[in-house]
């Protein structure tokens, strides 16, 4: 994957490209695109992989009006405009977690722009009872609850901060703050999106971790119910990020059903 900076009006964007042939957009959740993950290389041996960093993320700047996901919807759209994407030809493209939300939100705005829509465990709308919380608040769990939220093996993925460069921690935190601020206030959700997802006119696949703690399946239900005519895969040992914990079982799933 090829690294470069995109400059757009207000805000330079991290933009991994790789692959060849059709575009397929992907992008990533809260915790950052780390472009040597095994299901990158797997999905952009078969197509043309875009996957930007939010702003906020990774190497990305964040503009000081930048503070909620419809935000970075518009951003993306007018990246797909610089890097020359042909807006006749509609685009696959796949949200993780916040990167699904932002992918909900894409799709509302520009529905013929959508070829097929890949949500894995995303975020966004609210579903349950107004006193409850959907989605667990992160900030109040201690770093092995949250891992146990995000993992089904969280023993496997724990993170080393001592093995890690200033570099790598600098982002890590820079992702965790930028997740704040894009999330806290209305907690995991958009209040209007639920409201516009009928738009949706592409065919819609919601993917899960079975063991997903912070998306459950009961949640998962109701927002797939939102989008006219969408399936939903489970993906057996695998959290939140089945992309990470599972991705040749990933990579197999969301190709099946881009070429279905």
């Amino acid at each position: 994957m090829a690294t470069r900076k995109v400059s757009l009006p207000g805000v330079d964007l991290e933009v991994f490209d790789g692959g060849s042939g059709a575009p397929l957009i992907f992008l990533h959740g809260a915790s950052g695109l780390d472009a040597g993950s095994p299901f990158v290389g797997a999905l952009a041996a078969r197509r043309r992989l875009i996957a930007p960093s939010h702003p906020g993320f990774g190497a990305s700047s964040l503009p000081d009006w930048v503070d909620a996901p419809p935000d970075i919807a518009h951003i993306h759209l007018e990246l797909f405009d610089a890097l020359g994407i042909d807006p006749s030809q509609p685009l696959d493209l796949v949200g993780c977690s916040l990167g699904g939300w932002i992918a909900a939100e894409i799709a509302v705005l520009v529905p013929a722009r959508i070829r097929r829509l890949v949500l894995v465990g995303p975020v966004g709308v609210k579903t349950g009872p107004i006193d409850a919380l959907d989605i667990p608040d992160i900030y109040t769990l201690s770093a092995a609850a949250v891992d146990k939220c995000l993992y089904h093996e969280p023993a496997r993925w724990k993170l080393d901060p001592a093995s890690m460069t200033d570099k790598q921690l600098e982002i890590m935190v820079r992702n965790r703050e930028t997740t704040a601020l894009l999330t806290w206030e209305p907690w995991m959700h958009n209040p209007k999106l639920r409201h516009r997802l009928h738009r949706v006119s592409a065919p819609t696949l919601f993917i899960r971790g079975e063991s997903d703690g912070l998306v459950s399946a009961e949640y998962l239900a109701r927002y797939a119910a939102l989008v006219p005519g969408a399936t939903i895969s489970t993906i057996a040992a695998a959290g939140h990020v089945p992309h990470i914990e599972q991705p040749e079982a990933f990579v197999r799933t969301v190709f099946d059903f881009l070429g279905a």
